[in-house]
């Protein structure tokens, strides 16, 4: 196939010859000491053509790909390589999808190639033995000119570990200290009362605050624990609306709903069905929050929930219409609509529904329907992880 007429919503899809692929790789041999210098590197090192194309690289990437051999990976692009979930997508490969108009290692490169070193994080969805595995990547690309042809050095470092901490560091300095200020506070008035139902509301709000405590604390635990694959799942019979109806409430005066009206659909259906009434409510409640807070005072958020294709369906909708820009970045570990080092929300959802709740998640959007999300689950899930 004639690479040059290859469909590209992105980068160029073109590829170079095996031909001249092999006398590029010999030139950067010739260069770097037949890789013993990049296999002194602890990161993955990758020298790649103009055509975005692996050309050579070290033995932390061989390793990791399991491979022995270089001419295994010659000519491939780094998403194929890594197995990008988006690589295969179009036959151009890795670059020419519309997602990969916010991958920051195909941008890195195509801004190398303007002649200077540019940083860009990655996050990246991989497929790791039939699952979908999260990474987050800081990628360098700098270029470099070889017997006057040009190639772009490319290193990327696993920071997954760093976003983790950073993560952690947030919920509990920021989410968790807010929490914990309140049941100070509310302790305080509490302790300075004489009037006995004054001081009942209080004890209700300390008690509701602590729930909320524990619950934020939990959730992290159990999303550490889910990414290690050490998550227990625990099974009971539960009934769809019930679900729907208790999420609604948790959320009604929640502070990101003030302003918007919840309601659940009339024609909900109530469904008998077996699942983890923990994890449904968190990956349900998640899918509400995120509509809460891309709605404008005075929306309303509707919630719903059918028997559908053998398949037990809850969607929440907003009439806000989501940029294409973060539709395409939905679903990553680190990415955010509410600035840096905020959100797991739709990652954890996408986590915790395919991996742990055997379902799945999705979303529509259109100027006349707003945004939609959908988790759809079976009928009856067995418990893992006993």
């Amino acid at each position: 196939m004639n690479s040059k007429n290859l469909t590209t919503y992105f980068a160029p899809a073109e590829r170079a010859l095996d031909k001249h692929i092999a006398q590029q790789a010999k030139a950067t041999e010739d260069l770097f000491g037949d890789c013993s210098f990049l296999d002194a590197l602890p990161n993955i090192v990758m020298v790649l053509n103009h055509n975005r194309q692996v050309i050579l690289c070290n033995r932390v990437l061989l390793d990791l790909l399991g491979v022995e051999d270089h001419e295994s990976v010659k000519g491939l692009r780094p998403g194929e390589l890594l197995r990008c979930v988006h690589a295969c997508e179009m036959p151009g490969g890795c670059g020419t999808t519309e997602f990969c108009r916010t991958c920051g290692a195909v941008n890195a490169i195509m801004e190398s190639q303007y002649g200077r070193k540019v940083y860009h994080e990655c996050r990246i969805l991989i497929n790791n033995n039939g699952r979908t595995k999260a990474l987050d990547l800081g990628v360098t690309a700098m270029p470099i000119r070889i017997n006057n042809e040009e190639f772009t050095v490319l290193s990327m470092a696993d920071i997954s570990d760093e976003k983790r901490r950073h993560s952690l560091e947030r919920i509990f300095f920021h989410d968790v200290m807010n929490t914990a200020g309140v049941l100070t506070g509310v302790a305080e008035l509490l302790e300075n009362t004489a009037d006995a139902d004054l001081a009942k509301e209080f004890i209700l709000d300390i008690q509701s605050s602590a729930k909320l405590l524990v619950e934020q604390i939990r959730e992290q635990r159990d999303l550490t624990l889910a990414e290690n694959n050490e998550l227990k799942v625990s099974t009971s019979p539960l009934q769809s609306l019930n679900i729907l109806s208790n999420v609604a409430a948790h959320f009604a005066n929640h502070e990101t709903s003030l302003q918007q009206q919840i309601l659940i659909d009339p024609t909900a259906e109530n469904i008998v069905f077996t699942s983890n009434p923990q994890l449904l409510h968190r990956v349900l409640g998640n899918m509400l929050k995120n509509a809460l807070e891309a709605s404008e005072a005075g929306d309303t958020v509707w919630l719903g929930c059918r028997f559908q294709d053998g398949q037990v369906e809850y969607w929440v909708n907003n009439p806000g219409v989501m940029p294409r820009e973060i539709q395409l970045q939905l679903f990553q570990r680190s990415f955010s609509t509410k600035g840096k080092d905020r959100g797991l929300g739709t990652y954890s959802m996408k986590l915790l529904t395919e991996r742990y709740l055997q379902g799945s998640i999705s979303f529509t959007v259109s100027k006349k329907e707003g945004t939609t999300f959908f988790a759809r689950y079976p009928r009856h899930i067995q418990a893992t992880g006993y």
